[in-house]
């Protein structure tokens, strides 16, 4: 037997995402706290990185989108392996992804990131 959350209940979860989100770093590693995201393993920012409009997920629940990334910044030079959504005012990590691929990025550049989404699934049992 499936199991069930209300949409409201996981719009409400992405929504808070949506709301708070500040920057999105490129990481050389995957940062367990806002201090390594932002400053230990940032190689990259993105302020303010936009996002869509929650919708249904691909498979089961809801999903929030991050529109694409063209002009991010990259502050130093090294290996991106993980983005990382963060709520800088609070010093809080809110969604982090490993990359498809890692990237080789040079201080000084300019990254760039396809659309991705925050998908929160229909419990299972």
């Amino acid at each position: 037997m499936a199991g069930m959350i209300h949409d409201d209940a996981l719009d409400a979860a992405l929504n808070y995402i949506k709301t708070n989100v500040e920057n999105l770093y490129i990481c050389s590693q995957e940062p367990m706290t806002f201090a390594e995201a932002s400053a230990t393993y940032k190689l990259g920012v993105k302020a303010a990185p936009a996002t869509g409009t929650i919708a249904n997920g691909d498979v089961s629940g809801r999903k929030l989108p991050v529109t694409a990334i063209t002009d991010g910044t990259v502050t130093a030079t090294g290996t991106a392996a993980w983005k990382v959504l963060t709520d800088d005012s609070a010093s809080k990590i809110l969604a982090k992804q490993a990359l498809n691929a890692t990237q080789a990025v040079t201080n000084g550049n300019v990254f760039t990131l396809t659309t991705w989404d925050i998908e929160i699934p229909d419990p299972t049992t």
